[in-house]
């Protein structure tokens, strides 16, 4: 069986295609806190009471957002209020709509952005011409007491009519604590992170995005079934999809990473099947790399039918490069066969 190394091609497309650049991260931040600063303001106009804190959470804090070409980025601001803050003028609290509403309210207080915010089910979200989005779900504290008469917080989310238990902040504390258990055992955490956005790089193509499933599902599928290849992303991208693969096929169920006995999609999900077809059509182009007679170029043309580039098979070869060693000109492609049709398989 031939072994072709495409960890230096894969590195190289997650670093130009995939992860954020620190431009577009800074952009990120800035837009976060325009909002935040938006919402701030709103809020005081109408005399309402602050939020205790407003916290980013989601693939933005967990740093596993990927590029988009169309702008279409999901920043997720979560504004926590305390309990007696999110009452009306006589002291009753409001419903969960209500407590939207008002958040949606402050957001659009002078009327100067193109695309006024809207109510969603989970959150409020404000939309903007450059094609990204800023969603602010609304949480309120809750003080209980537990048995030994302490003092204990948790976090409801105003979804639909209910106040649902709920903290995506949660969320976010899983992952980054997998991130650092793998980093100080023989694992590799930033390795997990990349291969996580290498599939949402995947998963969410245009032609794909309303059909495929969330983010925090593939998220959490990557974490079941990461499998750590030292110095070859490559190949722990291959092995962990065949994991996800075969566990998918078993059920596609997927439980939530922090809520015992809740779901994040239910075992015949039409986002998660969609999903796993997609991977199962991918995985059987990959297997060219099984062939005794595989060659590179074979294989970065497999890689770039699995996401619909050409970015694998416009790398220079090694040999091509040590070639030009010396040399005033620098080789930045090298021709390869291609589909005639420009297009990827699942294009």
């Amino acid at each position: 069986m031939a072994d072709i190394d495409c960890h230096s091609e894969m590195t190289a497309f997650h670093r130009d295609n995939v992860t954020l650049s620190q431009k577009q991260q800074g952009e990120m931040r800035t837009r976060r806190n325009a909002g935040r600063t938006r919402l701030e303001t709103g809020l005081d106009l109408k005399e309402h009471p602050q939020p205790r804190v407003v916290q980013s959470q989601g693939s933005y804090q967990m740093r596993t957002m990927t590029q988009d070409d169309e702008n279409d980025y999901d920043i997720d601001d979560g504004a926590y209020f305390e309990l007696d803050d999110l009452t009306d003028g006589d002291g009753d609290a409001l419903t969960p709509l209500v407590a939207r509403e008002r958040i949606c309210e402050a957001l659009k207080w002078d009327g100067r952005l193109k695309h006024e915010a809207t109510v969603k089910r989970n959150c409020v979200r404000q939309a903007y011409p450059a094609g990204y989005h800023i969603d602010v779900p609304v949480y309120r504290i809750v003080t209980t007491d537990d048995e030994d008469g302490n003092e204990i917080e948790h976090y409801e989310l105003a979804s639909g009519d209910d106040w649902v238990k709920s903290d995506a902040r949660a969320v976010t504390r899983w992952f980054n604590g997998i991130v650092g258990e793998l980093n100080a055992g023989e694992s590799d955490g930033s390795q997990m992170r990349r291969i996580t956005k290498l599939t949402k790089k995947f998963a969410r193509r245009k032609p794909w995005k309303l059909k495929t499933t969330s983010g925090v599902c593939l998220t959490k599928l990557v974490v079941d079934h990461f499998v750590y290849g030292q110095d070859r992303d490559d190949k722990a991208l291959r092995e962990t999809w065949k994991a996800i693969k075969m566990a998918l096929d078993a059920s596609t169920a997927i439980d939530h990473p922090v809520l015992t006995g809740t779901k994040l999609a239910k075992a015949g999900d039409e986002a998660v099947v969609f999903f796993r077809d997609c991977l199962a059509s991918a995985l059987g182009t990959l297997n060219v790399l099984d062939t005794s007679d595989c060659t590179r170029e074979q294989a970065r043309e497999a890689w770039d039918d699995v996401f619909d580039t050409v970015f694998f098979t416009d790398q220079p070869d090694d040999s091509t490069a040590k070639k030009s060693e010396g040399s005033a000109m620098l080789v930045t492609s090298v021709e390869t066969a291609r589909r005639s049709d420009g297009g990827g398989r699942f294009g």
